[in-house]
């Protein structure tokens, strides 16, 4: 009797396990025709002008197709990535990819976090693929990592610029208490 509970016990958490896999998620989302589009969010407290130049240098190895700055949106131009995703999907078992590329949106929107001057990022990459000539072009779902480490190189560059600002007004305050009044 022990054994017979023991198997239903370890086919029912299999069959849990099963359910939960990323690519039954992923065939689950396409059918009922959800987005593929994921954006990720961080706010930092600091200003618009800040952000946006730290937004540049941190995509100054992209051509910007759409840049912005008024409406706080930066869109860079698709870029091809075929060799790297043939490699790391190599890997993995599936076909290669007769062409591949991807773009980032960035948005900038202004506001306040804790009754100070903020900026929401929002990081979105879109990445394309084409398995061969007849198929066309098809979206695939991100994993996210070159979104979060996107955002983590705008979190060190906000930061960066905060304190290099931080020290400059120090350093100009030290030197009008050091000038003699005439």
């Amino acid at each position: 009797m022990a054994d017979l509970v023991k198997r239903r016990v370890a086919i029912a958490l299999l069959g849990l396990a099963l359910a939960f896999q990323p690519g039954c998620m992923t065939a689950y989302r396409k059918s009922v025709g959800a987005t593929l589009d994921q954006s990720f969010t961080k706010v930092f407290v600091t200003d618009l002008n800040t952000a946006w130049q730290a937004v540049l240098e941190a995509l100054k190895s992209f051509r910007l197709d759409v840049s912005d700055r008024e409406a706080g949106y930066l869109q860079t131009r698709w870029t091809d990535n075929t060799s790297e995703r043939n490699l790391v999907d190599s890997f993995g078992g599936s076909a290669i990819y007769l062409k591949a590329q991807y773009r980032f949106r960035i948005n900038l929107d202004e506001g306040f976090f804790a009754g100070q001057k903020s900026i929401r990022l929002t990081v979105q990459r879109e990445q394309m693929i084409q398995r061969d000539v007849l198929e066309g072009w098809r979206p695939v779902e991100t994993d996210g990592i070159e979104e979060q480490t996107l955002l983590y190189r705008l979190e060190r560059l906000i930061s960066m610029r905060t304190r290099l600002a931080q020290l400059e007004k120090e350093r100009l305050e030290k030197e009008i208490q050091s000038t003699p009044n005439f």
